[in-house]
C-alpha cells in the first residue's frame, strides 16, 4: 500500500550506534495519519516511527542497521527470560492505556537516561517529550509499569492491522528484584497475542554496538537484510550485555 509522505530533513549526522559514522535517516511526514495497513507496510520496509514522523537509514555503503521482528506466535522465551516475567507480574502493576505526557513520565525519561548513560543532552523538557513519545501518526499506546502506585517504567507502542511496534521504553534500572527493560519486551510480546498481531518489531539490530545487541536474544526472529526478512534462531545470551530496550 503506497502512502503520501513528503521529506521534511535528511541532513546527515553523528551515527549513534557506531563511532566515526555518520548517518543519514531521512525523515518524512505522512501527510495523513498512518492507518493500520498502512502502518504495517511501514514497518514491513523498515521504518520506525519519531513523533509523527516516520524514518529509515538511508547511509550509503553502511547497512548495519538491520530491522528485527519478533513472530509472537512462536516466540519460546528462555529460561531467563520466563524468570524475568514471573518477577514482573509479581513486582509491577501492568496497565494500558493512551500515551501520557506528564511531570512524572519527563522525570521518568530522564532519570533513565542519565542513569543508562543513553546521551549528554540537556534534561528533555516536557515540551520536548510530548513531542518525542506523546505525538503520533498511527494508532498508538502505552504500557505503564507501577511500583506500589508509582510510575517506574512506561513504553510507548504503535499498533498497525497485523504487526506491533515497540517504539521506546524508559524505565527506573534501580528498582530491585525485575529488570523491568526485558519484561517490557516480553510484556508487549504478550499484549500482541492478545491483540492478534502476528509481529513486534523491535526496532534496529546492530551487531557492532553493544547496546543494541540484545535484541537478537528474543526469538526466533527475522533481521531485513538486503530487502528480504531473513528468519535467525535466538542469540545467546552473553554476560553484561545491557538488557532493555534503547
Amino acid at each position: 500500500m503506497s502512502w503520501p509522505f513528503v521529506v521534511v530533513d535528511r541532513t546527515p549526522h553523528p551515527c549513534p550506534y557506531l563511532p566515526g559514522r555518520q548517518a543519514v535517516l531521512p525523515m518524512r511526514l505522512p501527510l495523513l495519519p498512518l492507518p493500520g495497513a498502512a502502518f504495517d507496510a511501514c514497518l514491513d520496509h523498515g521504518d520506525r516511527r519519531q513523533g509523527i514522523l516516520v524514518y529509515r537509514p538511508d547511509c550509503g555503503a553502511c547497512t548495519a542497521c538491520e530491522p528485527i521482528r519478533v513472530d509472537v506466535g512462536h516466540f519460546a522465551p528462555n529460561a531467563t527470560q520466563r524468570r524475568v516475567r514471573r518477577a514482573g507480574l509479581a513486582r509491577l502493576e501492568v496497565s494500558v492505556g493512551p500515551p501520557v505526557v506528564d511531570a512524572d513520565h519527563v522525570r521518568l525519561y530522564n532519570l533513565h537516561k542519565r542513569l543508562r548513560h543513553l546521551d549528554d543532552d540537556p534534561p528533555a523538557s516536557i515540551v520536548d517529550y510530548a513531542a518525542f513519545l506523546g505525538e503520533s501518526c498511527t494508532d498508538t499506546v502505552e504500557l505503564s509499569y507501577r511500583r506500589d502506585g508509582v510510575l517506574v517504567g512506561a513504553a510507548i507502542v504503535d499498533r498497525g492491522a497485523q504487526a506491533a511496534s515497540a517504539v521506546y521504553c524508559c524505565y527506573d534500572p534501580r528498582v530491585p528484584g525485575v529488570s523491568i527493560g526485558v519484561f517490557s519486551v516480553l510484556e508487549t510480546i504478550a499484549w500482541c497475542q492478545r491483540w492478534g498481531k502476528r509481529w513486534l518489531y523491535l526496532g534496529y539490530y546492530v551487531a557492532g554496538c553493544r547496546a543494541m545487541r540484545y535484541k537478537a536474544h528474543y526469538g526466533p526472529h527475522e533481521r531485513l537484510i538486503d530487502g528480504q526478512w531473513r528468519p535467525f534462531a535466538r542469540a545467546p545470551v552473553v554476560a553484561n550485555v545491557p538488557r532493555g530496550p534503547a
